[in-house]
């Protein structure tokens, strides 16, 4: 045997255990194959295992929520009735109560307004107006020789006029007249009647210029051509509301008022409302004219000389100088021209910029406005409208009423809405302090407005 035949043999060998080995990994990687194929198909089967364990979890989930859903609808669909019925039945109370404290304000405004004829009546029985003498031509031309005759024949005229309010002792009195009347044109000397000094002196300049006492030239020369005594009596305005009774008893407007207007509730100037203040005025002496309380009492008290002249409201914006004069007198005097409101329903510069027709004229805008506008259909203020509430009251808006006034002593709980878009009911039920205060829903809502 050769050498090359072992070496033969022996790659022979090592080839096939090679291939031995080769057959082995195939072999092996063969089971591997197969080993993975059958954990990809297990982990397949996990998968969709998986999945529908999922999607039946989702299901019933879904289920679940659809049906909480509907539970939930449900319960808020009940809900939401029960809330609806509780809102219909709180509206409808709401409604009720409203009505109800509606019909007890109609009922407070008409024991107001019964209070005040009343008192009106109260006074009328104890005032007793006094019996009006005429004055003849021989009467007048005594007067006028009476008033030459310096002090004591002008004490005479005071005396026979009756505006002398003086202790009641005739001689006592006449001894007083005659000093006054030798003072003559003093600014400081205010004698006991219903005459301003200083206010007639400072208007009527020739009055001041001859040196005579101002009661006694509006007795002899004044009242004639109705010069005023007092801011706050109107004698031309007196003169037309009782023409009547002036023509046939020949007496100055301010003689009439005191002997028999007052008692008979005539009112002395548009802005002074007799009614409306007897019936706040509950202590008025009997034969003091309801005036002649104010200047002296009232104002200090607070009293309203009219429906549409608030006090309290007034001195919100006059100033500190005012506080010693009745703010109705400061009001004609002063305070109209300088725009200040007399009550929060009426604004003078506004009521003036709307009509310059009356504004050209140069009326007080409040005593226009009541005398004259409102009939006219003039508004106030802009938040009230007059020809809308007219419309709104209809026949129940008593003739020659002012609308204002009607609507402040009482129409306002009888109209839907005092002015456009302002539901009387709706504001009452939104803010019921307006009960308490005692005011009316557009008041209310101007003092709103102010602040």
């Amino acid at each position: 045997m050769s050498v090359a035949e072992p070496s033969k043999s022996a790659a022979k060998a090592a080839s096939s255990h090679f291939l031995q080995r080769v057959a082995a990994v195939a072999r092996r990687a063969d089971e591997i194959r197969a080993e993975r194929r059958a954990a990809e198909d297990r982990a397949e089967e996990a998968r969709q295992r998986a999945e529908a364990e999922v999607a039946a979890a989702r299901k019933r989930a879904e289920d679940e929520v659809a049906a909480a859903r509907a539970r939930a609808e449900q319960d808020v669909g009940q809900a939401q009735a029960v809330a609806h019925q509780a809102q219909v039945g709180e509206a409808t109370l709401r409604a009720e109560l409203t009505l109800a404290l509606t019909e007890a304000l109609i009922g407070r405004a008409e024991a107001q307004a019964h209070l005040r004829n009343e008192s009106l009546r109260r006074y009328w029985a104890e005032a007793r107006p006094g019996r009006l003498r005429r004055r003849r031509r021989p009467t007048r031309l005594l007067e006028q020789l009476l008033g030459r005759l310096f002090s004591p024949g002008q004490a005479l005229v005071i005396a026979r006029s009756g505006l002398w309010r003086g202790a009641g002792r005739p001689l006592f009195d006449l001894r007083h007249m005659a000093a006054y009347a030798r003072r003559g044109a003093e600014p400081a000397v205010q004698p006991p009647a219903l005459i301003d000094q200083a206010w007639y002196l400072a208007t009527y300049t020739d009055v001041r210029a001859a040196g005579t006492a101002p009661l006694v030239h509006y007795l002899l020369a004044g009242a004639q051509v109705d010069r005023q005594p007092h801011p706050l009596f109107d004698s031309a305005w007196y003169r037309r509301e009782n023409a009547a009774e002036l023509a046939g008893a020949e007496l100055s407007p301010l003689e009439h008022f005191v002997r028999a207007g007052a008692a008979r509730g005539r009112n002395p100037h548009p802005l002074f409302d007799i009614a409306h203040y007897a019936a706040q005025a509950t202590d008025l002496r009997a034969g003091e004219d309801p005036l002649s309380h104010y200047l002296r009492d009232g104002w200090r008290r607070g009293l309203s000389p009219h429906p549409l002249f608030d006090p309290a409201w007034y001195r919100r914006a006059a100033p500190r100088s005012a506080r010693e004069t009745p703010p109705l007198t400061h009001y004609v005097t002063v305070g109209w021209t300088k725009g200040l409101s007399p009550h929060p329903l009426f604004d003078p510069a506004w009521y003036l910029a709307q009509n310059p027709d009356v504004a050209a004229a140069g009326f007080e805008p409040l005593a226009h406005f009541v005398t004259a506008g409102g009939l006219e259909g003039r508004s106030p203020s802009p938040w009230f409208d007059t020809q809308h509430y007219v419309a709104a009251r209809g026949a129940a808006l008593a003739a020659h009423a002012n609308p204002l006034v009607d609507y402040l002593q009482g129409g306002a709980w009888t109209v839907v809405e005092a002015r456009p878009g302002f539901p009387t009911a709706a504001y009452l039920a939104s803010t019921p302090e307006v009960v308490r205060q005692g005011i009316t829903p557009l008041e209310h809502w101007a003092r709103r407005q102010a602040r």
